[in-house]
């Protein structure tokens, strides 16, 4: 039997986030500016003609699972595979960024501009709407933050992790993701993410933290042409 895991774009866009999806019965994309992420029921055969009608010509998507051919009137433009590691470490005993803010619409445009400046993967002004978001500042700078983005089945997604250049090396992402990693596991969830598979600092810093490698699906920016 299928873990939720191994389709978890679809499982969320079909489950608890289909509010904030459109598409169809077997293929479905966030709605514009919330993630250009799309999920497909069958994910090695994505019904990639039936989501065609809910995206715009270059409109660029990331998919999981799928190695096929390309589809006529898409095209595949980059090709990788992360990896999805998944929570296995000891619930954090406190919040280590007690002072962080959560963030909401007032902070949009700066979140943007940090992920748009640090490219932690998938990102758009309405991603924040997906789960808790918090944020370091400095002054009135954001300089870190990270949150929730897909979930189903008990399962929680950290995502958006990132932290300015001139403020790295100095613990704010890892601080807030233990700060998430608390939250979550308090509400009986278990935490999971995603790291590109050549982002290897990252990775190690991860596996560091607690989390392991459950699978390393491929993932696929496609557009339609």
């Amino acid at each position: 039997m299928a873990h939720v895991l191994d389709n978890i774009f679809w499982n969320s866009l079909a489950g608890p986030h289909a509010k904030y999806a459109v598409g169809t019965l077997d293929a479905r994309r966030y709605a514009s500016g919330i993630s250009p992420i799309v999920g497909f029921a069958t994910a090695q055969q994505p019904n990639l003609e039936a989501l065609a009608s809910f995206c715009s010509s270059g409109e660029q998507f990331y998919c999981s699972n799928w190695t096929g051919d390309t589809r006529p009137g898409w095209r595949v433009d980059v090709e990788s595979t992360m990896f999805r590691m998944v929570w296995a470490g000891i619930a954090p005993a406190m919040d280590e960024a007690a002072e962080a803010v959560q963030l909401d619409q007032q902070h949009a445009a700066a979140a943007l501009e940090l992920a748009t400046l640090t490219r932690p993967g998938p990102f758009g002004p309405r991603t924040i709407e997906l789960g808790d978001y918090f944020g370091c500042f400095v002054g009135p700078r954001l300089v870190a933050m990270a949150g929730e983005r897909m979930h189903a089945g008990g399962f929680r997604e950290i995502s958006g992790v990132c932290t300015h250049p001139d403020f790295q090396g100095q613990g704010f992402a890892r601080r807030l993701m233990v700060k998430l990693i608390g939250r979550q596991t308090k509400r009986g969830e278990t935490p999971f993410l995603h790291v590109m598979r050549d982002n290897v600092w990252a990775h190690r810093l991860y596996k560091r933290m607690g989390f392991r490698n459950y699978s390393e699906p491929a993932v696929r920016v496609i557009s339609r042409c």
